[in-house]
């Protein structure tokens, strides 16, 4: 078993560099490698491993090459939903025909675009005996993670245990074209962000050293609006930012959505988890948030309450960025700020927890069949807002459901 692991990343994108910065701390592994289609990218993002000392990265010609290479040890897939197919299968192909070896693998959110896809993925990994680990960083943001064990030791241990939940993310969008493009990201808002908030509020209501299933989803009621970018002039302002390709008068994605999950515990109750995520949210930029009530006791998180403000009258200008939050809206005025974001949203947390599953020093909280009832989930979702009815979980026929957003075909 190797003392350290040795990890390359597939994709070189905004996600693939908020895990680099991560592993400033992360122990025990390295930061060996990037592939990306995009060379230039691969070779900036490698550079910036480099640059934050966190291990001697370099681009990758392939992914192939990458699995070949023996001090890669485990691979972080962050490219896009588009992709995740064709990239699993290249590993897979790569280690059948004995080009290399691999102790694990761990997938960021979502799994795939629905769940045939995510079955696909999962049998592909089995296939090989691959280790899995299923990337969602909000469950390891030390808040939540600290506000869960402290109500459930003090709160629920004496009063009873929590019964309604709440998470939402919520912004301005997503930096690149193919997540506004139903076809390429799989959907919209609910399924670029509500995979955070629908697990968020199941590991919450699940008491701590216990697995998910023991907090079974039961019925789930969901609901999609396009509520800002398919307004006349947000339909041209989306094109002039991301192209042409990107047209919401023609086929536009939900820019919110809200999912109601009713679960039932091991212990016999009915519990209730309240989610939702925006693409249309006005604020400072990235908002996270979270709640958890129980019969005597509640907590409540908002990232965007973070102990630092700064202001900047109108007479401080400067061009546009992210370095006071991500999805930043403005750049003057009263402005929250987010030190070290990839340590405040959980990623240092999770990076950390899946280098030690796969070096066999812990169990893993995630794997990719969560991941898999998670694409469950959000798929049950996207059908329950079609139908305009709550749904038994899970929905019959489900494995073969692919949302009108993805399709071209909804209009809001």
């Amino acid at each position: 078993m190797p003392a350290s692991l040795g990890v390359g990343f597939i994709g070189s994108g905004f996600n693939t560099r908020f895990h680099i910065q991560a592993w400033q701390g992360v122990r025990d592994a390295d930061v060996l490698g990037v592939w990306s289609p995009n060379k230039t990218n691969a070779a900036s993002a490698a550079k910036l491993a480099r640059d934050l000392d966190v291990g001697p990265a370099r681009a990758y010609k392939s992914i192939t090459e990458m699995v070949a290479d023996p001090a890669i040890d485990a691979l972080w897939l962050c490219g896009p939903n588009q992709a995740r197919i064709e990239n699993v299968e290249e590993i897979v192909h790569a280690i059948k025909r004995g080009k290399g070896t691999l102790r694990g693998i761990a997938c960021e959110k979502p799994l795939a675009r629905n769940v045939a896809e995510a079955q696909e993925v999962l049998r592909l990994v089995k296939s090989v005996g691959l280790k899995t680990g299923y990337l969602e960083n909000q469950l390891f943001a030390p808040h939540v993670e600290a506000g869960k064990k402290l109500l459930w030791a003090r709160g629920a241990a004496t009063t009873g245990r929590p019964y309604l939940a709440r998470a939402a993310e919520e912004h301005s969008g997503p930096h690149m074209p193919w997540f506004w493009q139903g076809a390429l990201q799989g959907g919209g808002v609910l399924n670029d962000m509500m995979c955070h908030s629908a697990l968020v509020v199941r590991y919450l209501l699940t008491e701590p050293g216990q697995p998910l299933r023991t907090v079974k989803p039961k019925r789930v009621t969901g609901h999609i609006a396009s509520l800002k970018w398919s307004r006349p002039t947000y339909v041209k302002r989306l094109k002039q930012m991301m192209g042409a390709q990107v047209d919401y008068a023609k086929r536009p994605s939900e820019d919110f959505a809200s999912v109601m999950i009713e679960f039932e515990t091991a212990d016999g109750h009915r519990v209730i988890g309240e989610a939702s995520t925006s693409w249309s949210f006005v604020g400072a930029g990235l908002r996270l948030s979270a709640e958890l009530l129980g019969p005597e006791y509640s907590m409540k998180w908002n990232s965007l309450d973070s102990g630092l403000q700064l202001f900047f009258s109108r007479e401080v200008t400067g061009r546009a960025g992210e370095d006071l939050v991500e999805k930043q809206n403005a750049e003057q005025g009263v402005m929250p700020v987010v030190p070290e974001e990839y340590l405040a949203y959980g990623y240092t947390g999770e990076d950390r927890h899946f280098v030690r599953v796969f070096l066999g020093k812990e169990k893993p909280l995630l794997t990719f069949e969560d991941g898999l009832e998670v694409v469950k989930m959000l798929m049950t979702a996207y059908r329950s807002a079609e139908e305009g009815k709550t749904l038994s979980y899970p929905a019959k026929g489900i494995e073969r459901f692919v949302p009108k957003v993805a399709k071209g075909t909804w209009r809001p």
